[in-house]
């Protein structure tokens, strides 16, 4: 049985080079994650699990070591083209209490309007979760401030990597990660 993530970091990147998997390592290596072997998993975020910077998570990282994340991943070859990876996240105010990491990536969004999307996504599934009720159509900073007059969801953020395309077509990816430790 593993055991479960005491703290989460959030990290982030942008890698260019001619080659595609190559992109993605220089990403990898901008976001301080390059040296791990990333397990791809799911969206929840463990009771009792603290946010601490980047700096201190990456500092407890070692080469190879199984690193479980929430990897959000976009990368083109097109010239100008507008592309993103974001992370959010969403915890409840009880601590006792599971909260959510949502990834987002793809093309023709802002950094902003991406991490606004990500966050979104975290804090309007840990609010279903609560039992909030909200509108889904109505827009993000409404259903913020209504999330935040409950009291229930202590805190939203989100991370994102946003890049053009390389204007000489070369490979651009950018990553956000959620790393988890134990």
């Amino acid at each position: 049985m593993f055991p479960v993530p005491t703290t989460v970091f959030l990290t982030k990147g942008i890698g260019v080079h001619r080659h595609q998997l190559t992109s993605f390592e220089l990403a990898l290596r901008d976001a301080d994650i390059e040296q791990q072997n990333l397990v791809s998993i799911s969206s929840i975020l463990p009771p009792h699990c603290k946010l601490i910077s980047r700096e201190v998570g990456v500092a407890t990282l070692q080469p190879g070591e199984i690193t479980f994340s929430v990897l959000a991943r976009s990368e083109t070859n097109e010239p100008g083209r507008r592309i993103h990876a974001s992370i959010g996240l969403a915890r409840p105010a009880d601590p006792d209490m599971y909260g959510y990491i949502a990834e987002h990536h793809g093309s023709g969004m802002t950094a902003d309007q991406s991490g606004d999307y990500a966050e979104d996504l975290a804090a309007s599934m840990l609010a279903s979760t609560l039992g909030i009720e909200f509108d889904p159509s109505a827009a993000w900073n409404e259903r913020k401030k209504l999330y935040e007059h409950t009291q229930m969801i202590i805190e939203s953020l989100s991370i994102t990597a946003s890049a053009q395309g390389d204007d000489s077509g070369l490979w651009t990816c950018v990553v956000a990660a959620a790393v988890f430790r134990f």
